[in-house]
């Protein structure tokens, strides 16, 4: 017997009701009248012969007792660990709590905690586990009793118990509801309509937004426990208003002096659609939409298609689906959107989407990533960026959210890399974020590199005007920037040997380019050296005929723009959420497509065209360079087209049908064509240069009258731009 009947005596005289349990912790006497009045001494000693121990019998006295139980717990250390927790959570709040309350350990690994105080309830159940119907704390008040044991974990025993105030009653009561796991689920979004299959705007919110963020500017956390994190609001003396589940991310507020509801899961969407649209989640989640969250809905829409030119269409625009050739003509007609600049640019797109998540096998031994650079060439004010833009804005509003969510991430990482570490102990481990930024302007090759170690699918390079990245291109020698964006084209690894750059190694470079290049600074880098290391032959060029338009009155539906927007960003996300695999290792394991038998004699054909192109006398040796290159190409223009292909019709893509071949040796004449034109201009525009140098003192009639005589059909706004005077 732990307590002996002296003992339980003193107790009695001390105040205590005291009763004789028997075997299995059961009262020895019908204890009910011993509730409102204690046994005698006499009395309880009368059974000290058959009491296997004694009780305290609660709400006697006011007494009233914290009853924990770590049994529920799957192991003894977990039920420690608990305890370690529980104790010094309370004691952040109550002072000098293990001096105050009685606390003593039980014999079935639990603990009770014992005080007075003036309004006591009935026994309570305060919290569970996750999973567990069992109490993991209980109360034991009015209509309870306890067993006296003699362990006790507090510097004061039963006979030193002190009477609490009700606000430490309750404080403590309430500390003590914080570990109850309540089944939760956020019922507010139960009402929105969904209209497509894929990820919801609301979904994709929550898994890449937390509550503690938004709710940031009105509550604190204060306290981080193993599952979950404790609120407080900002400039309130009251301990606690609520918490967030590190399992669920669900928070769940106790206080009503908030614009959120009290006691319901709050989900960080849901806290979204409180905080800025008074809980109109539809509204919510328009907005959310807009932003760029969710998988991209596709309506199938009717897009007017007006009769063009054909001298209009010199890009092979029939290369892409019907759905997407419609959209690309509709910019045209009411923007005056360049199709050759759009086309382009989709390319560039496409590739940048699916990265390194596929690969072409041309044959054994020899497979293509979809690496592409391509300049567009046109004098300033031809409308190269809202074209390009026309094409591009769904994904680029994809990575300005990369961007700052990335940002956001770092923040709250740095606070907390910068905490003492006596303050990291109470505060949940942040790991420093990974950038998801996937499109660049200006940067470094040291920062590009640093940044595709980090989102090794693809980072894509857009530049408004290509000089920069053009003109930086210096000798072809160890650790210059000409190899290392050489070893890129070809998708192998790329070592930085500089100092200043901290990721030196990157094992699948995938990095396509895209941007604006006048004509005249493209004459300028088009130099010997640079046919000579092969660097020019791999920039694909679009040079075509524009002019400045006048104002169209024609404009594009909303729709259009919203559908498109749907479009690509489902494409982005099928590319890099479905399509991408990594191994075991973690590294990204490209899926391989392959020719079909028919597309094989397609190719054979085609490269044996190339080759004899190659290898003819009639072929300037200009462009003959620039052919060896367009035997990687196609290939690469084939897996790119297949892929898009292959989604817009929900097909298969692992195999690249004879049609999509024939489509990439259009796109392939298409920009071989332009090498040709870009030459022939060239030639000309240097022609011209040597004339006017060479009759500098020869007035403007004696010059262009020179010009003419050596080719009739001379480049009349160039020249009018060399003599600074107007074409008539």
């Amino acid at each position: 017997m732990n307590v002996t009947l002296g003992r339980a005596i003193n107790l009695l005289n001390a105040g205590y009701s005291v009763m004789p349990i028997s075997e299995g912790k059961r009262p020895l006497v019908k204890w009910k009248e011993y509730q409102a009045k204690a046994m005698t001494p006499d009395d309880l000693a009368s059974y000290e012969k058959n009491a296997k121990g004694f009780g305290i019998i609660t709400g006697y006295w006011d007494v009233e007792c914290i009853d924990i139980d770590l049994k529920v717990f799957p192991s003894i250390k977990e039920g420690n660990e608990f305890w370690e927790e529980f104790v010094g959570f309370v004691s952040d709040y109550i002072d000098d709590f293990t001096k105050r309350f009685v606390i003593c350990k039980t014999v079935n690994a639990g603990y009770h905690i014992i005080y007075r105080c003036k309004k006591i309830e009935g026994n309570q159940k305060l919290a569970k586990l996750k999973g567990h119907d069992q109490a993991l704390i209980e109360t034991r008040g009015t209509g309870g009793y306890i067993y006296i044991y003699d362990d006790f974990k507090s510097k004061i025993d039963y006979l030193g118990i002190e009477l609490i105030t009700m606000d430490e009653r309750n404080t403590l009561i309430g500390l003590c509801r914080y570990f109850n796991y309540e089944e939760i689920k956020d019922k507010q979004i139960e009402s929105i309509t969904v209209e497509n299959e894929g990820l919801t705007p609301w979904t994709d919110y929550n898994n890449r937004n937390q509550v503690i963020d938004i709710i940031s500017n009105e509550f604190d956390s204060v306290k981080h426990l193993s599952d979950r994190i404790v609120l407080r609001k900002k400039g309130s003396k009251d301990p606690l208003h609520g918490f967030i589940y590190k399992d669920s991310g669900l928070c769940y507020l106790f206080t009503t002096a908030t614009i959120y509801p009290h006691e319901k899961a709050l989900s960080a969407f849901s806290v979204y659609a409180y905080k800025y649209f008074g809980g109109n989640f539809s509204e919510a989640s328009k907005e959310l939409y807009k932003l760029g969250y969710g998988e991209r809905k596709i309506k199938k829409i009717e897009i007017e298609r007006p009769e063009i030119k054909a001298k209009d269409l010199s890009f092979p625009i029939d290369i892409f689906p019907e759905d997407v050739q419609s959209y690309l003509i509709q910019n045209q007609v009411t923007l005056n959107h360049s199709i050759d600049y759009m086309g382009c640019s989709l390319l560039w797109l496409l590739a940048l989407s699916i990265g390194n998540s596929a690969k072409i096998e041309v044959k054994t031994g020899w497979r293509e990533a979809v690496n592409i650079w391509i300049g567009l060439i046109g004098k300033a004010g031809l409308g190269k960026t809202p074209s390009i833009n026309a094409v591009i804005f769904p994904i680029k509003k994809k990575n300005a959210f990369e961007i700052k969510h990335y940002q956001n991430e770092y923040r709250k990482w740095k606070e907390y890399d910068d905490l003492p570490h006596k303050e990291k102990k109470d505060h949940e481990e942040i790991q420093e974020p990974k950038r998801r930024q996937f499109i660049v302007n200006d940067v470094t090759i040291e920062a590009l590199a640093d940044l595709h170690d980090e989102s090794p699918v693809a980072v894509a390079v857009f530049k408004d005007e290509l000089n920069g990245w053009l003109k930086d291109m210096n000798k072809y020698k160890p650790g210059s920037d000409l190899e290392f964006w050489l070893s890129c084209f070809s998708n192998e690894a790329a070592n930085l040997t500089r100092k200043t750059a901290k990721s030196s190694f990157i094992e699948s470079p995938l990095i396509p380019v895209l941007g604006g290049v006048q004509p005249g600074i493209f004459g300028q880098i088009n130099t010997s050296e640079n046919k000579d290391n092969g660097f020019l032959d791999r920039l694909l060029v679009c040079y075509p005929e524009k002019e400045i338009e006048h104002y169209n009155e024609n404009s594009i539906n909303q729709d259009v723009l919203d559908w498109w927007d749907g479009y690509l960003n489902q494409f982005f996300d099928q590319m890099r959420k479905k399509v991408l695999t990594y191994d075991k290792f973690g590294e990204i394991e490209s899926k391989i497509v392959r020719l079909s038998e028919e597309s094989q004699k397609e190719w054979m054909r085609i490269f044996n065209n190339v080759t004899d192109m190659q290898n003819s006398d009639s072929v300037n040796e200009y462009v003959k360079s620039m052919l060896s290159k367009q035997k990687s190409y196609i290939p690469r223009f084939a897996l790119i087209l297949n892929c898009l292909w292959a989604f817009d019709s929900g097909k298969d893509f692992y195999f690249i049908e004879k049609n999509v071949m024939l489509m990439a040796e259009k796109l392939s004449n298409y920009f071989i064509a332009m090498s040709k034109k870009i030459k022939i201009s060239m030639i000309e525009s240097s022609e011209m240069n040597e004339i006017v140098k060479a009759m500098k003192t020869s007035s403007t009639a004696e010059i262009v009258t020179a010009i003419n005589g050596l080719n009739p059909e001379f480049n009349r706004s160039e020249l009018a731009e060399l003599l600074n005077v107007s074409r008539q």
